[in-house]
């Protein structure tokens, strides 16, 4: 079993550490979805992040993915909902993570969940009530967790989203994950958090893998905001060059960002680790690339 060395990492000034995501699989077989976990980490990845039912719809819990990783070798951050759980079953789900030395966790409010799954969130913590009973209850654990949390860049009122994330700071927030960058406000969004906080920050690099896509993440998906240059940047591409710009375009954004993150935090489209990989290998590597963004 690999020691989980995301966190030393993110505390090491002198490095730019990769939290990469990648969704658990919908069924029971783990075989594929390890294949590319491993992938991710020989590509790069320090640790492999894991939402808990992204969209608010049922996938392998994300808790027991990490456990599964992380005795794979494969350094894992579990995402925690408040959605589903009351304080019960919260607390044992943080005592299983640290007896499992899992090593952190990060804690959202979570993704409604849609009226045809037939179920209803339970919402006993916001994200902010979360992270205040996790880091009470790491007070009396033998492995404390780390704790991280999310920032939205997008919204339109950033200044409320600002102060609420150092409420966040203030109930045990070491690290915050953002939204994806997509547009010009988002980077001065990062810039003013960057400013104001005194925790780490990974800033978030979502590859745009066709116009669909594009379209469908700024229409449909909460907290996400795509520039309308980005977007028109797909049109009429085939998968194989929209993939390319993407490519290029998530390496530009990453660098763009660099000056004002300690790292960055790449959510994988549609399982294409391979994409992640090179991604990640371009930002590694510190070669000169051109800055192809829009904006």
């Amino acid at each position: 079993m690999r020691e989980n060395t995301f966190w030393a990492a993110l505390a090491d000034a002198a490095q730019m550490p990769f939290a990469v995501e990648l969704d658990p699989p919908e069924t029971a077989e783990l075989a594929g979805f390890l294949e590319r976990a491993e992938a991710l980490r020989n590509g790069g990845a320090d640790v492999v992040t894991l939402a808990d039912c992204p969209g608010g719809r049922p996938r392998l819990d994300s808790c027991l993915t990490a456990a599964r990783l992380h005795w794979a070798g494969i350094p894992a951050l579990p995402h925690l909902a408040g959605r589903d759980r009351n304080a019960l079953a919260t607390q044992s789900l943080l005592l299983g993570l640290s007896a499992e030395d899992v090593g952190g966790v990060l804690l959202v409010t979570g993704d409604r969940i849609p009226g045809d799954e037939g179920a209803k969130g339970v919402y006993h913590f916001n994200s902010l009530r979360l992270l205040d009973f996790a880091r009470k209850l790491n007070e009396s654990l033998p492995r404390p967790l780390h704790l991280g949390a999310a920032l939205n860049l997008n919204m339109r009122n950033f200044r409320i989203e600002l102060r609420r994330a150092q409420e966040k700071e203030a109930a045990g927030a070491e690290v915050f994950f953002t939204q994806p960058l997509l547009s010009p406000e988002a980077f001065e969004n990062l810039q003013a958090a960057r400013e104001t906080l005194r925790a780490h920050i990974l800033a978030g690099i979502m590859p745009i893998v066709s116009r669909r896509n594009a379209e469908y993440m700024n229409a449909s998906v909460p907290g996400i905001r795509v520039d309308g240059r980005i977007i028109a940047a797909y049109e009429g591409l085939d998968r194989a060059p929209a993939e390319a710009l993407a490519e290029s375009l998530s390496v530009a954004l990453a660098r763009r960002a660099a000056p004002n993150c300690d790292g960055w935090y790449l959510i994988t489209p549609f399982t294409r680790t391979a994409l992640m990989c090179r991604i990640m290998a371009k930002l590694r590597s510190g070669e000169e690339t051109p800055d192809t963004l829009p904006f």
